[in-house]
């Protein structure tokens, strides 16, 4: 859901907003406020910003923390952030520098968020329902 905004169509009004921010307006709008947040906040652009990153940290809660760690995360499968990073910088080389930075930054964020869960990086697996909710869900 985080990556609601993809789905609308190309003319959507949205679309003029910026990634998260538009997924965000389009929940809002229609009755589900309290998930804008995380999903305002969850592009890995949060996390190279200067000075919104520092006012991202010191404000996210819980939750926004756990949806932007999940797209980082987060290909079509539960993958590695170093390969979800190696994806982010064939995509967009021009921006090898920033990501790093956006790199360091997940990892600290992976770590918060692993600890609060009481679990480590390397056990962070797909809830084995999910599949299934998915297929019920199409």
């Amino acid at each position: 859901m985080h990556d609601l905004d993809k789905a609308l169509p190309a003319d959507h009004r949205l679309r003029e907003l910026e990634h998260g921010r538009a997924g965000a307006a389009w929940l809002a709008e229609h009755g589900f406020g309290e998930l804008s947040a995380p999903v305002a906040d969850h592009p890995v652009t949060r996390l190279t910003e200067e000075p919104g990153y520092e006012r991202w940290a010191a404000e996210a809660s819980l939750e926004d923390r756990v949806v932007a760690y999940a797209d980082k995360r987060a290909l079509q499968r539960l993958v590695p952030m170093r390969r979800r990073f190696a994806e982010w910088r064939r995509r967009y080389p021009d921006y090898a520098d920033r990501q790093q930075l956006g790199r360091q930054r997940a990892e600290r964020l992976e770590h918060e968020v692993c600890d609060a869960a009481g679990v480590k990086p390397e056990r962070v697996r797909r809830l084995r329902w999910v599949a299934t909710a998915i297929r019920a869900a199409q």
